[in-house]
């Protein structure tokens, strides 16, 4: 399975110019919604994503939980979570039924709280 679309890359992209566009300005207005839900079947990995860096499109950001009881917002590698197996052997797959209902920070402070990411 591909870890993305042509929409949702489109539009992790369209977040990734946003953010950037605020960088320049010195300013960061928009909490974005996740895109996408990625996570690992066989393992405790989970990935919200919300942007691409337009000039690095392997680079994602997101709230990250590797499972180890402590969620953080960071940069992961596309590469890297194509590549990524978990006990089993199975690669990082897209959950096809997620839907966000918050903002990736509204996300970030359950997780913290929860130490997991509830989505």
């Amino acid at each position: 399975m591909k870890l993305f679309t042509k929409p949702i890359r489109e539009q992790l992209l369209r977040n990734g110019e946003i953010r950037q566009s605020e960088l320049a300005r010195q300013v960061t207005e928009t909490d974005f919604e996740p895109v996408v839900k990625l996570f690992t079947p066989d393992a405790t990995c989970t990935w919200l994503l919300t942007e691409l860096d337009p000039e690095e499109p392997d680079i994602a950001f997101g709230l990250c939980d590797l499972g180890l009881g402590c969620p953080e917002l960071g940069y992961v590698s596309i590469t890297n979570l194509e590549s990524l197996r978990g006990k089993l052997g199975l690669p990082v797959e897209r959950d096809l039924h997620f839907s966000a209902d918050k903002t990736l920070c509204a996300y970030a402070d359950e997780a913290r709280a929860a130490g997991h990411i509830k989505a």
